[in-house]
Order: C-alpha cells, then sequence, then structure tokens
C-alpha cells in the first residue's frame, strides 16, 4: 500500500506541500485550511455457486492480476448495491439476473491500490445460486478466465483481495 506521503504531493486547493495526510484518509492542508476526506468507496461481489462449486474469476487487470477474486465491480453514483451487482454481473458475464437472485451475505472492508491510489472500500458480498455452470466472459479486458472451484479445493493464497479471502474463508472453512 502506498505510503501517506506519495499519495497527494500538493493540497488539492492552494498547491502547498504543507499538509498533513492522516492515516490515508484525511488531508488537512495547514496553509490554507482545506480539508479532504478520502473516504470509503463502495463495492459488490457476487459468490456464484453452482452444486458445491464457488465461480472465481482471474483478474487480468491490477490490481491483483492473475489472482483469484468474485464477479462484481464499484457501486455507481444514486445506485443501490443490489442494481450495482445485477449491472456488474451483466457487463461481466452476460448474465441478466434480478434483486430477487441475491441473497446477502456479509460486507467487509478492502484496500483497493489502484494507479499509486490507496482505495479504502467496503465491499458488499451477495450469494447466488446458479442452475448451470455454462457462464462465459463479457468483460474480457478485466476478466482473464473463470473457473469453478470445488469448496474443498479452494486455495486461500491464490485469492488476491483480502476482503475476499475473509468471505470465501468465512463461507468455507467456517472461520
Amino acid at each position: 500500500m502506498p505510503t501517506e506521503t506519495n499519495f497527494f504531493q500538493y493540497c488539492p486547493n492552494c498547491s502547498s506541500k504543507n499538509f498533513t495526510y492522516d492515516n490515508n484518509f484525511k488531508l488537512h492542508c495547514k496553509d490554507c485550511d482545506f480539508v479532504l476526506y478520502h473516504n470509503i468507496a463502495a463495492a459488490v461481489a457476487v459468490v456464484f455457486t453452482f452444486e458445491d462449486s464457488i465461480l472465481f474469476t482471474v483478474r487480468k487487470v491490477a490490481p491483483d492480476a492473475g489472482k483469484l477474486d468474485l464477479p462484481g465491480g464499484f457501486i455507481d453514483p444514486n445506485e443501490t448495491a443490489e442494481e450495482a451487482a445485477c449491472r456488474e454481473i451483466k457487463e461481466e458475464l452476460g448474465l441478466a439476473i434480478t434483486l430477487t437472485d441475491l441473497r446477502y451475505i456479509t460486507t467487509a472492508p478492502n484496500h483497493y491500490v489502484y494507479k499509486n491510489v490507496a482505495y479504502r472500500t467496503m465491499d458488499i458480498f451477495y450469494g447466488c445460486a446458479l442452475e448451470r455452470a455454462d457462464v462465459s466472459i463479457t468483460a474480457e479486458d478485466e476478466i482473464q478466465q473463470l473457473v469453478w472451484i470445488k469448496r474443498s479445493e479452494i486455495d486461500l493464497d491464490a485469492i488476491g483481495f483480502v476482503s475476499v479471502r475473509k468471505v470465501i474463508a468465512s463461507l468455507v472453512l467456517g472461520c
């Protein structure tokens, strides 16, 4: 995760270098008294299941390129978490799921470092059981591969994001 000093180089308001950036969260300029809160971004992920397997994506892009992930993404302004989950799944997998297909699982904090900017996210997880395992990629720019993995064969170390690892560990290992 980037250090606080290489996130912002200057105050976004007055360009001063005389500021503090506490806990990668609050920027306070000592010259113009500008305050910027780098608040949490909201994201969704869907745990698709078929029989005793969970569907993972293999990330094609940073962060965590080549690692396992779950389908999902960031919530757009004026969009509910459920609407975002349905939209993201349509964009990434071409599946038309509805709000009633989603089962809330939990939330988990995460760190998402993109182009040297550290975003703290609150990931909202939903479950969705599928009747068939034939799913394809429609977001080929983001997803390298889809992999169904039996619960007993999931390698938590192959999962990129800490929030996804935590939720999968809870679902699979009960911890």
